[in-house]
């Protein structure tokens, strides 16, 4: 929810049929003027945010929405206002879009959003707009299990992995990683080594911190495109904001076999977690395939499992 003196703003990560992303430029007199931005507006007194954004991209790029899912709510505070901006998924929509009040637009793929410059409490929309719904964890008892699971994952359509091998012995590795790290760059998959292998300045799109590792880290490991962390409660995921993560994976959910000791969350407490943080948060733990769409529609990115995507 929004504080009573912030400024509530429904926002539009709009993607058409390619699977680009409309972005448009603030005008020069506007607060935070000349930054690029997702198109949006101010709710008016007493309007669904839902409501809000249908006539806004109407207005602002002539676009009708034929369909829209949350996905990130970001509360943020300038030194001269607060505002928590309320971002949707449109993927469906109707009619041509165009720059209705002349301001400039453009059509840009995901991956080069980071080339233009957004107002400061755009980076989680920008993350949570390149990032899938699916974030699967590699793992396996021997090296033979570990490619056949990752056989299995790519041929499922994941596009966003986790090397989380620690059940290897470290001989296995290395050798394991360098099979893995050829075949997620042949099928174009973002690569994440879990910071407790031993794999010290090996090749990856990103690390995932595992929560002791989180929590001993005080600042984002900058050598890395993609940093993620393991969270379990309310400090850890403000942690990981504080450091300035991409994305957590916040578990357990639901009872699981792998952790029988753990008491898992649950929906509510997972919905209350990630409304207040400004991170992508993917759900983990008992959660399956058809379980996506429930997270989404409690603000989170996604699931993130091991066997889910077997």
């Amino acid at each position: 929810m929004a504080s009573s003196g912030a400024l509530h703003v429904a926002v539009g990560v709009v993607r058409d049929s390619d699977g680009n992303i409309l972005i448009t430029q603030r005008a020069k007199h506007a607060h935070q003027g000349g930054l690029w931005e997702f198109p949006g507006g101010k709710l008016e007194h007493g309007e669904e945010v839902l409501a809000a954004l249908r006539r806004e991209l109407r207005e602002e790029v002539g676009i009708l929405i034929d369909g829209a899912s949350p996905l990130i709510k970001i509360h943020h505070h300038y030194p001269d206002l607060e505002v928590l901006l309320d971002v949707w998924r449109v993927d469906h929509f109707s009619d041509q879009a165009c720059a209705c009040e002349g301001q400039a637009m453009r059509w840009v793929a995901s991956e080069d959003l980071n080339r233009y410059e957004f107002p400061a409490a755009n980076r989680p929309i920008i993350a949570a707009a390149q990032l899938p719904d699916r974030y699967a964890i590699l793992e396996g008892r021997s090296v033979d299990q570990v490619l056949a699971n990752l056989s299995k994952i790519i041929g499922n359509g994941v596009r966003l992995l986790q090397l989380r091998v620690k059940s290897l012995p470290a001989s296995e590795i290395l050798t394991v990683y360098a099979t893995v790290f050829a075949e997620c760059q042949r099928h174009g998959v973002k690569l994440l080594l879990n910071s407790d292998l031993p794999l010290f300045q090996a090749e990856a799109d990103g690390i995932h911190l595992s929560s002791h590792a989180l929590m001993m880290a005080n600042q984002r490991p900058e050598e890395y495109a993609w940093v993620a962390a393991s969270c379990h409660d309310f400090k850890e995921l403000k942690h990981a904001q504080n450091i300035g993560v991409d994305f957590a994976v916040l578990a357990p959910i639901l009872p699981t076999p792998t952790h029988p000791d753990a008491t898992p969350l649950g929906w509510d407490v997972m919905a209350e977690l990630i409304e207040q943080v400004n991170l992508p948060v993917f759900a983990l733990g008992g959660l399956k395939i058809e379980d996506i769409q429930r997270v989404l529609q409690a603000g989170g990115q996604g699931i993130a499992g091991i066997s889910a995507f077997l």
